[in-house]
């Protein structure tokens, strides 16, 4: 399989996998309210729409007869430019979710925790294989995707640490402080991640 079928191929299977996560999440909020998972269904909805948009731009951009090099520079720079910021927005949402959370009963977050646990693997096989699909055939849409798959494994194996002690040890301090912690982290790492992403498309604008 070319390089660009197995891009086009990846990214689609991106989108079929990480649709359900925002879903069972948003479910599992009815009866759970911890902090991490609320702030896990804002980050998983953020990361679906941009994955949809990088899948979306690179199968328009492959197309070589019908898009012009430099047409094809600047739907790569402004889908990843998109990915940044939805990163942000949905590290920056959370920020405040994390500080207005109180200590309270935090409910069922055993469908959260499924969801995180489930998605340390898959997300962590998605970033080696566009790690490796970028290796072989540089491309800026399947570069941010390692990237922000990166990040994907890291925060959910994160958010897995924070559920888990809320499962074992509910009303304990230290579920509570795990919980507040685990959010405070997922967001600015993914607000990082965004801006980073943003500040290097933009330059890569300009020199153009």
């Amino acid at each position: 399989m070319s390089n660009k079928k197995s891009g086009e191929k990846t990214l689609l299977w991106s989108v079929i996998m990480s649709s359900p996560g925002p879903l069972v999440v948003g479910l599992g909020l009815l009866s759970g309210r911890s902090s991490t998972q609320i702030a896990d269904f804002v980050r998983r909805s953020s990361e679906l729409l941009a994955i949809v948009m990088s899948c979306v731009t690179y199968k328009i951009t492959m197309k070589s007869d019908s898009v012009s090099k430099e047409k094809r520079h600047n739907l790569e720079r402004k889908s990843n430019i998109f990915v940044g910021l939805m990163m942000c927005v949905g590290g920056l949402f959370m920020i405040g979710l994390t500080l207005m959370s109180e200590t309270e009963d935090k409910g069922n977050v055993i469908p959260g925790l499924v969801i995180a646990l489930l998605g340390v693997v898959a997300n962590g096989l998605f970033w080696r294989k566009y790690t490796c699909l970028n290796q072989s055939e540089p491309n800026a849409i399947l570069h941010v995707q390692s990237r922000l798959y990166r990040a994907k494994t890291l925060v959910d194996s994160c958010v897995t640490i924070a559920l888990l002690s809320v499962v074992i040890a509910p009303a304990s301090q230290v579920s509570y402080w795990l919980d507040f912690v685990g959010s405070l982290i997922v967001a600015v790492y993914l607000v990082w991640c965004g801006i980073r992403t943003m500040i290097e498309n933009k330059k890569e604008g300009e020199s153009l």
